[in-house]
């Protein structure tokens, strides 16, 4: 039987994934693929080069943060162990 810990994991990143194929889906690119400039870039060239690497950004803090949860929850597991 899998952790809860484990089935979470696997919850978070499908959402990852499924806000990413959002993020470049018909409706956002649509409403970003405008002829509007924002400081002389196309508003939907900035759309994509600010929200590719964000949500990388994202993803990256995303992975940190379970790291360091894992490790803490090793550290707490091995202690438990050498009390015992």
């Amino acid at each position: 039987m899998k952790s809860p810990h484990a089935v979470h994991f696997r919850e978070v990143w499908v959402i990852f994934f499924i806000l990413g194929v959002i993020m470049l889906n018909f409706p956002f690119i649509h409403i970003f693929n405008k002829g509007s400039l924002f400081l002389g870039i196309p508003i939907l060239v900035l759309y994509l080069f600010v929200g590719w690497p964000l949500s990388i950004v994202v993803v990256y803090f995303f992975c940190q943060g379970l790291k360091k949860a894992n490790e803490a929850r090793r550290d707490d597991d091995s202690e438990g162990d050498e009390a015992e």
